[in-house]
């Protein structure tokens, strides 16, 4: 089982990257699109190999929470290795842990691929297994506040990814921030 790699960047593309490690590049499935990677630079990834039948698959996560979320989304049914890979890329541990605390699949419903009854198994599971999580993970760092998440919601349902909207209000939100003055940075900003 490979657990980690540590190499150069030397390609990156949509939900993957190619880690040379001693001149072996392995290509790695990972959220790229909430990283900010840069080719040529060093990285270690936490990883999970997925065997299959046809192909060994590895996974890298940049953070271990985000591996440790990997595998507990793995355990729920019709949650395969790419549609957890896809939920991390537009939601963090700490969200899922977030929605799972409140018992509530509406935000995660929204995620890109994730249908009603998917996103109320995924927080059932995880509210489940809340006293059992590791610490890294069980106690989210980026709680939203009330505008945070009306403002986010808007720019979803103009159309924008979540994880895009979720990095872009995060980024702009002071003590003084309304709804209004969120939503209008936020659209100068992603445009």
């Amino acid at each position: 089982m490979i657990r980690s790699l540590t190499g150069t960047i030397d390609a990156i593309g949509e939900n993957w990257l190619v880690i040379n490690v001693h001149g072996i590049g392995y290509a790695v499935g990972c959220p790229t699109l909430q990283n900010h990677f840069i080719e040529g630079s060093t990285i270690t990834l936490h990883t999970y190999l997925a065997v299959r039948e046809t192909a060994l698959d590895l996974y890298g996560f940049p953070e271990k929470a985000e591996l440790i979320m990997f595998e507990l989304l793995l355990n729920i049914p019709k949650i395969g290795p790419k549609s957890a890979l896809q939920i991390l890329t537009q939601a963090t541990p700490s969200l899922l842990i977030e929605s799972a605390q409140k018992n509530d699949g509406v935000y995660l419903h929204k995620l890109s691929g994730l249908g009603k009854k998917t996103a109320e198994n995924i927080v059932q599971y995880l509210h489940s297994k809340l006293g059992n999580l590791p610490v890294t993970i069980s106690s989210p760092t980026d709680h939203l506040s009330a505008i945070e998440t009306d403002a986010i919601d808007t720019l979803v349902s103009l159309g924008y990814d979540i994880a895009t909207a979720r990095e872009t209000i995060l980024n702009l939100t002071t003590e003084d921030s309304t709804i209004n003055s969120l939503v209008t940075q936020a659209l100068k900003q992603i445009k």
